[in-house]
């Protein structure tokens, strides 16, 4: 058989998988959570951090599994319609660009703008927060209209400048921590540990993207699953000594500084100049995402108007600059109008509930085509224990999901009936034209 010389040559090991979660993972929400998690839980915040840890744990097993037995690109959504067809696959791919990556970033948005409030406090005000925020996306939308090729570069640059002030942080953090603040006195309720974990949940969402890579990694079935172990313990560890460094050092103050927390706790540690060094980083680290997200998902929105799940005019591209032009423009608009309507919190738990039901869809396809014997080709990687860890994940799930309110239960519940109805009168339209 001739060589396809385009083939991706499996070169990365687990440690490269566990680089790469990281560096997608650590991003703005632990920037802005510490200081929510403590005000619910107090010294009892690992608990939420544990069981996040977990939870992605056992999705991203299975991720891994059904990733290795459908190879089309795609991610969540071509798993998903591999196992269940168009109609679900459909559903997951609108429910990722619009119910969680615009609600995450419309989120992240007013974290950032929050933070910078600290020096421009007229930003707190709608007169002026709403056309920073037009003026930002516009830029950033014409910027990735003309096609930006140091996206990449730009990632690496932020993902290093995040992450070093970090671990300075829990360095010298660690040294002037007072035990008395970490002594758990009494047990938070079931209910309010499950809320917690679901606001926590959206910032250890981003492990999934790793996998993007499986194609490139050597020994997959041994290297994947170790990669993912390896990167979510680096996680879980950055995390919880944030979250330990903060509770220790500044004990029931926390919660008091909502907007910006590690850098208040930078300047009770390293004085002026490590809360402005933090704040800079969040930032930077903000805008890092931000402006990686507006190049990489209207993509989604450009293939999904191909494959013709979406107006076709979404998948024009530009005749000068090569780029999906319409897709950008819709993608940033919807931001805008979620960043303008709600603050971080509110709508990173919509995030969060968006996110956990493509990851319910995505454990339900890794059951489905485990029985498809067509899909269970020689070599691709399949979970030990039967059916213990896919149950596992979405008995978590379904439990993290009984935790959002009712008015964001009939938000999802009209979100999907106007998907549905959206699909059918399309494909209607379409069976008539042709």
């Amino acid at each position: 058989m001739s060589q396809n010389k385009t083939e991706l040559k499996r070169q990365l090991g687990a440690g490269s998988l566990a680089i790469n979660s990281i560096n997608l993972t650590v991003g703005a929400g632990i920037f802005v959570l510490p200081a929510l998690v403590a005000s619910n839980l107090g010294s009892a915040s690992f608990i939420a951090y544990l069981l996040c840890g977990l939870l992605v744990i056992l999705i991203m097993l299975c991720f891994a599994e059904v990733g290795s037995k459908v190879t089309a690109p795609g991610g969540a959504y071509a798993y998903v319609e591999k196992a269940f067809g168009p109609f679900a696959g459909f559903i997951i791919n609108t429910l990722f660009w619009f119910g969680f990556a615009a609600l995450a970033d419309a989120a992240i948005l007013n974290a950032m703008t929050d933070m910078l409030a600290k020096w421009y406090p007229s930003l707190l005000n709608n007169y002026i927060r709403i056309p920073f925020f037009i003026v930002l996306y516009s830029l950033m939308a014409f910027i990735n209209i003309r096609g930006v090729k140091e996206g990449a570069s730009f990632a690496l640059i932020a993902t290093i400048l995040k992450l070093a002030p970090l671990i300075l942080l829990i360095v010298l953090g660690l040294f002037k921590i007072d035990t008395d603040n970490l002594v758990v006195s009494s047990l938070p309720s079931f209910k309010n540990i499950g809320e917690t974990t679901l606001l926590l949940f959206f910032a250890f969402v981003g492990t999934e993207a790793a996998l993007s890579i499986s194609g490139e990694i050597k020994n997959p079935k041994r290297s994947i699953p170790k990669g993912i172990f390896m990167g979510i313990f680096g996680i879980l560890m950055i995390y919880m000594l944030i979250q330990l460094v903060a509770q220790g050092v500044m004990g029931d103050q926390l919660p008091n500084f909502k907007d910006a927390p590690l850098a208040a706790l930078a300047n009770q540690i390293m004085g002026p100049i490590g809360g402005k060094l933090i704040l800079v980083t969040a930032v930077v680290s903000i805008f890092g995402v931000l402006s990686g997200d507006i190049l990489a998902t209207p993509r989604i929105i450009y293939a999904a108007s191909r494959d013709k799940l979406l107006p076709s005019f979404l998948s024009n591209i530009h005749p000068k600059f090569n780029t999906p032009y319409w897709s950008i423009i819709l993608y940033s608009i919807v931001i805008l109008v979620f960043a303008s309507s709600g603050g971080f919190k509110q709508l990173a738990v919509l995030a969060s509930s968006s996110v956990l039901i493509i990851y319910l869809a995505v454990v339900l396809a890794t059951i489905k085509l485990r029985f498809q014997k067509r899909n269970n080709e020689e070599g691709s990687f399949k979970i030990k224990g039967g059916l213990f860890i896919p149950i596992m994940a979405i008995a978590t799930i379904l439990w993290l999901l009984l935790q959002i309110t009712f008015k964001e239960v009939l938000a999802l519940s009209i979100f999907f009936v106007m998907l549905t109805a959206f699909y059918f009168i399309n494909k209607s339209i379409k069976k008539n034209n042709h």
